[in-house]
């Protein structure tokens, strides 16, 4: 099981009140209206799934109900480290 550090909490809590809820850090189209099919279907549903670090958004939904971002080890599950969105991450992820 793993062992999560809210930031907005400021508590460590267990997996089970949280939710994975992908890849951090993805950009929005400046201007969606005009994206093709394509530029939104890639928005919208590719994202990268590395071996490795990876950043991603978690979700306290049963805690705060506040989105933060977790920099993780998909390989050893290891969480090297906990931010706020529009923080930047100490740990970063190659590629």
């Amino acid at each position: 099981m793993l062992h999560i550090y809210c930031p907005h909490c400021c508590e460590l809590r267990e997996e089970e009140e949280f939710h994975a809820k992908g890849q951090a850090h993805i950009a929005r189209p400046l201007d969606p209206d005009n994206c093709t099919d394509a530029e939104w279907g890639n928005y919208v549903f590719y994202r990268k799934n590395p071996r490795g670090l990876h950043h991603e958004i978690w979700y306290h939904s049963t805690g705060c109900r506040k989105f933060f971002n977790v920099t993780r080890d998909t390989q050893t599950y290891a969480i090297k480290e906990v931010y706020k969105i529009g923080e930047q991450p100490q740990v970063v992820a190659e590629g």
